[in-house]
């Protein structure tokens, strides 16, 4: 017996000492690593779908929000910069609070079971000011931005050793248990290195060599780097990465897309931004049918650009096009089609990661991808027409499968299409700014600033000082003021002719005064931010005071030499004197940072009390403030401001700045870029919200609407080509099968558990424009009209079934030779209460 104890004591000892030395072996093995094939995380091969979202440009209210439609949209991975110039405004000074707080951020991501992909630059670019290094910066002698440069790198590896020790106190890379996966240095290099010859060369080392040695237990990524150091992967950004991306440089590299632009960021003068969701969608299938196995929305969510941190021209709303909207509401189609692409390419995982790649070109257009594991069943297939404008059909396996033109299916089990790039099953919606129903301002009233002159203003120097060294990133604005002396025989001596003033800027903008008189504003653009002001002043004998507001738009965040850059009056001259043209350049100017209200931080409550304000007057003026109360719109919907009635300025609420406008530079649609501009619900209180205004042009306050955003108008567009919802499939053990029965319909859902109040159209047969603005098209049938009613009013969702027999009126089928397509739209309300 004794014998035996021992024995089993002599087991369990071996074994404690075998398990322990093979957790000894598993942890030193690194939880995220890479192949050739895919990113492998805790071993495991792993499809992933990302997307960016900017902690920043929202806020930390929004985040679990972002995060869960993140997740119901399909991704696994969230993506994020981290942000110098917040982080660090002033050298030395740290903040990580609020907006800020990205630890929190991520560690919302990690509690909703997404991983995360950090984008550390220092150089992010992201539309961002100055790129996101601080100010300051530039002010350090002799640096070069981005380059082997001492200074640069000096303080380049100091910040991040700073957010990466952050990161690894707060143990949040994988290999420590938290969400982080991938860290990315640097960004989009290539595009810059060449300046830089030799120096670009040995930066883009020195950076790999850097990264590497802040933290090597997850993979590093250098996006757009051809020449990539081997210890980080190159990866792809762009619209078509997978017909541009040639690979990355190395067998051993997996092939990825960190940024699949949604649309485009928009400029002030812009038309609007646009990306089907077919396009991304053929763009997403076409890459992860040619190896790729991570994809990158930039943006998911683009926000807010909060405050002044928008680079030069840059519109407040960023990236509105994304599948969530500037408001965080599902932008429909794009979030659903792309949610359905998500669950076809999961269907497809183990044959995309474990098989073997076959491609077969059948005709120039048409094209056959297979990925397959011998001896087994598992087998995906990629159905591609590649005509932009042809339908065509394809025989595979002998079966013929129908492809709309410029289209990939996909057939998880190489018989089955599940989804369709072209054919969008999601349903449709349109985003509506409401007048809020309860909410309006009171008590507008008025501040104007006073026109310095010369004597006014601190800052004195021979000529006028440049804009950004001035102003050091503090302000969009400063005063430049200068006087000259005219006697009356300098003066055009007939009343038909006027003196000219003509200013030649850096950028960006320019108001012009001539003794407290506003003689006109002019502005560059985003292509050519110099300018040339050229307007007909009134000069009179004696002292002539001619004072500028000059005015950026936010710093450059992209190129070479970025420290390089300047802004501001260049050369100021009067035409039509007498003796001809005076340059006035040189003739000793006054300047000021800021304008007095923005110094005196009027747009708070307490600073609004030192000044006076006026009542409202009626006639735009030009540098004037507006201030008024409201309390917050009904229910918990987004809320905006339609800004129509103004210009040109800054808006403040309850002392936040929820950034620029600028709704009278028109696109080239006669339409301003920017209509409506966000105020996130953290930022209301439930009465007496102070609203400040700053004018640079005029404009009239009064007219500025409070709007509630929703996106209450769903809509669904259905062929007799759709294939049924992809989520009634599913791949279980092995075997590919339906859960559901695969019918054709059309399926619509009420955002926030709201109901389907109102049928608002409804046609079977054919249709123009688009969810919001459908027109009837050739065909109709009064019988689908009363079908849909009985499906959908009163329902948080409902399903319309594509029958041709219930949806056609009896032995009246006008059309009766075309495809039919269903199109219907609702609108979806809160139940009421006597409802319930």
């Amino acid at each position: 017996m004794r014998d035996q104890i021992s024995r089993v004591v002599l087991l369990v000892v071996l074994s404690l000492i075998v398990g322990n030395a093979y957790a000894d072996k598993k942890n030193d093995q690194p939880v995220v690593t890479y192949d050739g094939r895919s990113i492998i995380i805790n071993g495991s091969r792993e499809l992933l779908f990302s997307g960016s979202i900017h902690y920043p440009r929202s806020t930390p209210d929004m985040w679990p929000q972002l995060i869960r439609k993140a997740k119901e949209g399909g991704l696994n991975v969230i993506q994020t910069y981290v942000f110098w110039n917040i982080h660090e405004p002033v050298q030395g000074q740290f903040n990580f609070e609020g907006n800020y707080d990205f630890v929190k951020f991520i560690r919302m991501i990690q509690e909703q079971g997404l991983w995360v992909t950090l984008r550390i630059g220092p150089y992010i670019e992201a539309e961002w000011n100055l790129g996101g290094f601080p100010y300051w910066l530039k002010e350090v002698p002799n640096i070069t931005f981005r380059s082997y440069n001492e200074p640069f790198m000096y303080h380049m590896k100091r910040y991040s050793e700073k957010i990466i020790d952050i990161v690894k106190g707060e143990k949040l890379f994988a290999d420590q248990g938290g969400p982080i996966i991938m860290a990315q240095i640097e960004n989009e290099y290539n595009n810059v290195q060449l300046a830089y010859r030799d120096a670009g060369k040995k930066y883009v080392k020195w950076a790999a060599d850097l990264a590497i040695s802040l933290y090597n237990g997850v993979p590093w990524v250098m996006c757009k780097q051809k020449d990539a150091p081997s210890t980080v992967i190159s990866t792809c950004n762009g619209r078509q990465c997978g017909d541009t991306f040639p690979g990355p440089n190395g067998p051993d590299k997996p092939s990825l897309w960190t940024e699949n632009w949604t649309a485009q960021y928009r400029v002030f003068g812009d038309p609007p931004s646009q990306r089907a969701a077919e396009d991304l969608a053929y763009a997403v299938a076409r890459f992860f049918a040619r190896n790729g196995t991570l994809n990158n929305y930039y943006m998911y969510h683009g926000g807010t650009n909060f405050g002044r941190t928008s680079s030069s021209f840059v519109t407040t709303r960023y990236y509105d096009e994304a599948p969530l909207d500037e408001f965080g509401l599902k932008r429909e189609p794009k979030f659903g089609h792309l949610k359905d692409l998500h669950k076809a390419l999961r269907l497809s995982k183990k044959p995309l990661l474990w098989g073997t790649q076959n491609v077969q070109m059948v005709t120039r257009d048409l094209e056959i991808t297979t990925y397959e594991k011998s001896g087994t069943n598992i087998c995906v297939a990629f159905l591609t027409n590649n005509h932009s404008r042809e339908a065509m059909n394809i025989k595979f396996r002998g079966v013929d499968y129908y492809l709309p033109a410029k289209s990939i299916s996909i057939l998880p089990d190489c018989k089955t299409v599940v989804y369709n790039t072209q054919t969008v099953v999601a349903q449709h919606s349109s985003r509506n700014f409401d007048l809020s129903k309860t909410s309006k301002f009171r008590n507008w009233e008025m501040f104007k600033e006073t026109i310095p002159t010369k004597n006014d203003l601190p800052i004195k120097s021979k000529s006028p000082r440049e804009l950004y060294r001035l102003n050091q990133d503090t302000s969009d604005y400063a005063w430049y003021s200068t006087s000259i002396n005219l006697d009356k025989r300098d003066l055009p001596m007939r009343a038909d002719i006027r003196s000219v003033l003509q200013i030649a800027s850096l950028g960006h903008a320019t108001v012009a005064f001539v003794n407290g008189e506003f003689v006109g504003f002019g502005h560059g653009s985003n292509i050519e931010k110099s300018h040339v002001f050229k307007n007909p002043i009134n000069l009179h004998p004696g002292d002539n005071d001619i004072t500028l507001l000059g005015m950026t738009v936010g710093l450059p965040n992209s190129g070479a030499y970025m420290e390089k850059r300047f802004a501001g009056p260049r050369a100021v001259t009067l035409e039509g004197l007498m003796s001809g043209t005076l340059d006035i350049t040189r003739n000793h100017w006054a300047q000021q940072v800021g304008v007095n209200g923005e110094n005196m931080k009027i747009f708070t409550e307490e600073g609004s009390k030192k000044v006076k304000w006026s009542p409202l007057s009626e006639t735009p003026s030009p540098v004037t403030w507006y201030k008024a109360y409201f309390d917050a719109p009904e229910g918990n919907d987004p809320v905006a401001l339609r800004m129509m009635s103004m210009a040109k300025g800054m808006v403040w609420v309850n002392g936040l700045n929820i950034g620029r406008y600028w709704v009278s530079y028109l696109s080239p649609l006669g339409k301003p870029t920017q209509e409506e501009y966000h105020i996130p619900r953290a930022y209301l209180k439930e009465k007496d919200n102070l609203v400040v205004v700053f004018e640079e042009i005029g404009g009239n306050p009064s007219k500025i609407d409070i709007l509630v955003v929703n996106r209450d108008t769903i809509c669904s567009v259905i062929t007799e080509y759709h294939p049924p919802q992809v989520k009634t499939w599913e791949r279980k053990d092995n075997k590919f099968r339906s859960i559901a029965d695969p019918i054709k319909a059309a399926y619509l859902t009420c955002p926030d558990k709201k109901v389907v109040t109102k049928v608002e159209f409804v046609t079977f047969g054919t249709v123009e424009g688009a969810c919001g603005t459908f027109l009837p098209g050739k065909c109709d049938s009064t019988k689908a009209h009363k079908l849909v009613e009985e499906l959908c009013l009163g329902k948080v969702e409902c399903t319309i079934p594509f029958d041709r027999e219930d949806l056609v009126d009896s032995d009246n089928d006008s059309c009766p030779d075309i495809a039919k397509t269903l199109a219907v739209q609702v609108r979806c309300d809160r139940p009421n209460k006597s409802d319930s």
